[in-house]
Formats: structure tokens, sequence, C-alpha cells
């Protein structure tokens, strides 16, 4: 992509390239790697590739459930963590609570 300069050294870049710019962001944003970006970006803009683009987003979408669903479940065992700690018995000290509470994460695993 050429890229013209200004007489004050400013570099003039296409609206093409303020797209490209754009898309890449949104990626990056989205959780694509670079090698992923580069990889669906075409060289030119008329010589996108519509299958093997939407084939890649699907598949990204797919993979932000499986992390939304893996996080769901980070959240609820440190959750009952949390509740676990704070329901320590008073007539037990923090070892043995913490033994306790390991104990249930144990139990609630094998289940």
């Amino acid at each position: 992509m050429a890229v013209d300069r200004r007489s004050n050294g400013y570099r003039d870049y296409p609206r093409e390239a303020v797209i490209i710019l754009q898309l890449i962001a949104m990626a990056q944003s989205a959780g694509f790697g670079l090698e992923e970006i580069r990889a669906l970006l075409p060289n030119k803009q008329e010589q996108w590739d519509h299958d093997a683009l939407l084939d890649t987003l699907r598949r990204k979408v797919a993979d932000i459930s499986l992390l939304e669903t893996r996080l769901k479940q980070n959240r609820a065992q440190l959750v009952f963590v949390i509740n676990e700690i704070e329901a320590r018995p008073n007539d037990i000290d923090c070892a043995t609570n913490a033994r306790r509470v390991l104990s249930r994460l144990l139990d609630d695993e094998d289940r």
C-alpha cells in the first residue's frame, strides 16, 4: 500500500489503511493473535476469502464459548472456596479449616 508524505513530513494514509488498522485492532480485542490476523487479511481488500473468513470467525466464537464455560466453572469454584472459608466453625483453627475446605473441594471433584 503506497503512502504519500506531506511537505511537513507527516504521512497521509489512504482510507483503506485506516479500515485495515481498525479491523486488526478489533480482531486483537476479540482474542485473535497477529498470525491469525495475518492469515485472514488479504493483500487487497477485493480478495477476501468469504468461506475461510466465516470459518475462522465461527471457530473463534466457539473458542470464546469454551473459555466462558471454563471461566464460569472457575468462578463458581472460587465462590465456593470463599464461602467455605467464611463459614469456618468457631471451634477450629485456620489450618484445620483449610484441610476441611480442601477435603470438600476434592469431594466435589469426585462427583
